[in-house]
């Protein structure tokens, strides 16, 4: 056992967890978006993008895009633009409400996706060679338990933050013993 694997973090289990966690986040982010570049020519926000818009429901809004990526509306716009501009997506007024535009790939963008989609499961194997497969379902297990306790979480969160807006304008009613 190396001595990264052995080593306690300094302070608490979380704060190392979450640092494990960052790191190689970063480091798999880091070799995607090089990958991405040199075989496609394609940045990690494009990229994201047009794996979000292939994704079911067919057809997402800007908004729920925004949603999804966690960036602004902005931010989506000008990825939209850019990769409207190169023919791999196209944009449809919602015919209710001119205001509300629904992002599809072009078929352009939907062959680029799908030559992307085998490359990218190959560079995750490539990073993860070196981690036998009970390994890899031991982590993905524990992964899972620690994504639901932090729904949970930010879940009972938002429900606090909600009622705390809600008692300061009036909405809602004081508990009575």
């Amino acid at each position: 056992m190396d001595t990264e694997t052995r080593s306690r973090p300094e302070g608490s289990l979380e704060t190392g967890v979450w640092l494990r966690l960052l790191s190689c986040a970063n480091i798999i982010h880091r070799y995607i978006r090089r990958n991405l570049k040199e075989s496609f020519s394609l940045t990690m926000p494009r990229f994201d993008l047009l794996a979000q818009v292939a994704r079911p429901p067919v057809g997402p809004s800007l908004g729920e895009l925004s949603r999804r990526l966690l960036v602004t509306k902005g931010n989506i716009t000008d990825i939209v633009a850019r990769l409207e501009a190169v023919d791999l997506i196209e944009r449809r007024r919602d015919d209710a409400d001119g205001r509300v535009q629904y992002v599809f790939l072009t078929e352009a963008g939907r062959e680029l996706y799908d030559r992307i989609l085998p490359e990218h499961s190959r560079w995750l194997s490539e990073l993860m060679q070196e981690v036998s497969e009970r390994d890899l379902a031991t982590l993905f297990e524990a992964l899972g338990i620690l994504k639901a306790a932090l729904k949970r979480m930010d879940e009972r969160e938002e429900g606090a933050a909600a009622a705390d807006a809600a008692d300061k304008h009036g909405d809602r009613a004081p508990a009575s013993n």
